[in-house]
């Protein structure tokens, strides 16, 4: 009963860590309503007026999600600044509440210095937002001087409550986020492991529904490896740790990707690659009968749910004969061990299931120290040799790179600044029109579409959402201040329960967000004794104005167009590409060692910038179809131009210390023709009157330099790397179509 319980509890511990990686949702969700009950209970006890409840418990709200910081020093520090920033801003607001055009005058240069401190990193963004979001809080509780020490009193009270909270009652260091988001990877990459089981019995009715969750699946991965990459400096105890820490993942991460699309081949009766994986809406692979004899299929699913057992297994449960003969067999594969009987693509299922064990065990070794070697194969042993080897070459390497400074990608501060000062200026005069006491709902949403948004397309989308959620959060705030009555304390309950839903929410809806927020605020006027039908339309209202402000002021002033900005960041991942491309190859090649791995990452930090700012092309609303397919279309592509390059640099990375790989000169010669219509792409999306093209021509394979019979001969790793290629080309070349560049067939 007690194992059984156990293991329940860990099934539902893995099904957190994987819907939110490193508990970061809940970790905001509870120290922000941590942070506001304490507040509460604080001001409850020294009996102050319901007013001076609401002022702090917003504050209290400001002061804990305006810090980004990762480690607890700076946070620390941000803090502290924030008191006096906070007391000084409640501070004018009040005074100012008088004096409309002084007031109102003074408001629009606070909010342009809050965007445009943005550029002294998370300081200057935490102490602008907090400037800003306090002043508006003094607005909403219509304080008075009379009342400004009471007024301080709570501010602090909420700073102090914030800080108690943050650091002594959900305090999260860097280390346990980067412990808990590699929990995370293990239960994603099982889920993932898991699908590809279920991919081996499903049908023709069930394959498209399998396919889709796939996709997800290895998408949810790569998310987590990427914010596992962004916490590795802060929660490794050193540089060598981090580096050795994000090897080990990327090599489970491909390992398992490449797993799954082996899976798809042997599913197919044609051949599948990887735009099975990323193509939304692709077409299933046409499904015949079992990809091989049903002895080696059920083969087949056992070792796919021994990896699994691998990969969840913990680390005090990983001693023992049965797991060491299952980590043992699925090693053997990868030396040619007893590969059952079946046709070529399922033993290259096998190979991979191989290649994926050997990768979670490094992950294990990376993450968990040293493992019981007592039971080792043959193989198992030659895997662990190579895995020191690499561990080794990794050290000596991070002794001699030079550190280099991360300064990052910075938006276009002033020009921020300059146009949410215009937009709320708008919205001011706008908002002044529609209401003389809550204009400032007009100017909160101008600023808000304004926040991680970097052209006017993802400004109109984000507005969008807001509006819609703010409908819908309008509807809910009537239905919830009709059912609290004048129950304030039940009132400031659901108030925390709808704060935790907003910060879990924010990160996987912004319309969610926006509709608790609304909600929210419906039971804060019913403490107020403010609430009417009439000032939740007004709300409304408000929010739609201030949407259409920050939409002119982005259009108007400053402007940069989505295409504008698209362009420049497919540029951006062009580029990464082919240095990714060209580096892994070289190295296979001969060449001296590089860093592939950060170049790797650095395109896939340039994908996902592309990713995002696309989405006002790809939206549903969006009434332009033709266009929104050719941008799904081109990401896609691209995506699976990042799995071969990335998949290229993984294996390269090995070439030093794996004595199965040789470096092959030839592939510098086989990849030259991909890398020049990556640049003839590039060119044309640089500058549309470019005169390039897109050259085609024989396979990859065909153009290595033949030996001494005539004939192009290669081992199974360089087979391997050509297979990428092949693919990579191909990507390449079908990326040249929807970017208008013309394509050369070769000439006979």
């Amino acid at each position: 009963m007690k194992a059984a319980g156990r293991s329940g509890r860990t099934r539902l511990r893995d099904r957190v860590a994987a819907s939110d990686p490193g508990l970061l949702r809940l970790t905001a969700g509870l120290r922000t309503v941590g942070a506001i009950a304490l507040t509460l209970g604080v001001l409850a006890a020294f009996g102050v007026d319901v007013k001076h409840l609401v002022a702090g418990a917003m504050t209290a709200m400001v002061a804990t999600f305006a810090i980004r910081e990762k480690e607890p020093g700076p946070q620390a520090v941000t803090l502290a600044l924030g008191l006096p920033v906070t007391l000084a801003s409640v501070s004018l607001s009040t005074l100012l509440a008088s004096r409309v055009v002084v007031g109102d005058a003074f408001f629009v240069v606070l909010i342009f210095f809050a965007v445009f401190v943005r550029r002294f990193g998370d300081r200057g963004t935490a102490l602008g937002l907090i400037g800003f979001q306090v002043y508006f809080v003094s607005l909403f509780v219509g304080a008075k001087v009379s009342g400004l020490p009471g007024l301080w009193a709570a501010v602090a009270v909420a700073f102090a409550s914030s800080a108690v909270v943050r650091f002594a009652v959900v305090p999260a260091t860097p280390a346990r986020i980067l412990r808990l988001l590699r929990q995370a990877f293990r239960a994603r990459l099982a889920q993932l492991i898991a699908t590809q089981i279920e991919l081996l019995d499903a049908g023709p009715d069930a394959i498209d529904k399998t396919l889709e969750r796939l996709r997800d699946g290895t998408a949810r991965l790569h998310e987590t490896a990427l914010l596992i990459q962004s916490r590795l400096d802060e929660g490794t105890p050193d540089a060598s740790t981090a580096r050795l820490v994000q090897r080990r993942i990327a090599d489970a991460e491909i390992a398992a990707e490449r797993l799954g699309l082996l899976l798809l081949t042997a599913r197919s009766a044609e051949r599948a690659d990887t735009l099975t994986l990323h193509l939304p809406g692709a077409p299933a692979p046409a499904v015949g009968h079992s990809p091989a004899p049903g002895e080696a299929t059920e083969i087949l699913r056992r070792d796919l749910m021994a990896l699994r057992t691998l990969v969840l297994r913990p680390p005090a449960e990983a001693r023992g004969t049965a797991l060491s003969h299952l980590r043992n067999r699925l090693l053997g594969y990868r030396d040619e061990e007893n590969l059952p009987e079946a046709t070529a693509a399922v033993q290259d299922v096998f190979r991979g299931i191989g290649e994926t064990a050997r990768a979670v065990m490094g992950l294990r070794i990376a993450l968990d120290g040293p493992q019981d070697e007592s039971d080792d194969s043959p193989a198992t042993a030659r895997s662990r040799e190579e895995l020191d080897a690499e561990d080794a070459a990794i050290d000596a390497g991070e002794e001699a790179a030079l550190e280099e400074e991360q300064t990052g990608l910075r938006r276009p501060t002033t020009r921020a600044a300059v146009q949410v000062a215009v937009g709320s200026s708008l919205a001011i005069v706008g908002g002044e029109f529609l209401s003389t006491q809550r204009w400032y709902w007009a100017v909160l949403t101008c600023w808000i579409v304004f926040i991680n948004t970097a052209s006017t397309g993802e400004i109109l989308v984000k507005g969008y959402r807001r509006l819609l959620g703010t409908v819908l959060g309008v509807v809910a705030g009537i239905v919830l201040a009709g059912l609290v009555g004048n129950h304030t304390w039940t009132a400031f309950g659901l108030v925390l329960v709808l704060i935790f839903a907003m910060f879990y929410t924010a990160p996987l809806s912004y319309t969610l967000m926006s509709f608790f927020v609304t909600a929210m605020l419906g039971l804060l006027y019913t403490l107020l004794h403010t609430y009417s039908m009439s000032v939740l339309l007004l709300r409304v209202e408000e929010t739609a104005l201030g949407a259409a402000c920050g939409i002119v002021a982005a259009a108007l002033v400053l402007p940069i167009r989505t295409d504008r900005r698209t362009n420049e960041l497919l540029g951006t991942v062009l580029e990464r590409l082919t240095d990714v491309t060209e580096g892994a190859v070289d190295q296979l090649s001969g060449g001296p060692e590089a860093d592939l791995l950060d170049t790797a990452r650095e395109l896939d930090q340039a994908l996902g910038d592309l990713r995002g700012a696309t989405q006002p092309l790809t939206h549903p609303i969006t009434p332009l179809r033709a266009r929104r397919d050719t941008a799904q279309y081109v990401v896609a592509l691209l995506e699976t131009c990042a799995y071969h390059a990335r998949s290229l640099a993984a294996t390269a990375e090995l070439l030093p210390t794996h004595p199965s790989i040789a470096a092959d000169p030839r592939l510098r010669g086989a990849v030259r023709r991909t890398v020049r219509n990556i640049e003839a792409i590039a060119a044309r999306v640089a500058d549309d009157d470019a005169q390039t093209e897109v050259e085609t021509g024989p396979s990859i394979a065909s153009l290595l330099e033949p030996d001494a019979d005539g004939v192009p001969r290669y081992g199974r790793i360089t087979g391997r790397v050509l297979r990428h290629l092949e693919r990579l080309d191909e990507a390449v070349v079908g990326l040249a179509r929807p970017l208008g560049v013309p394509v050369r067939a070769p000439q006979r």
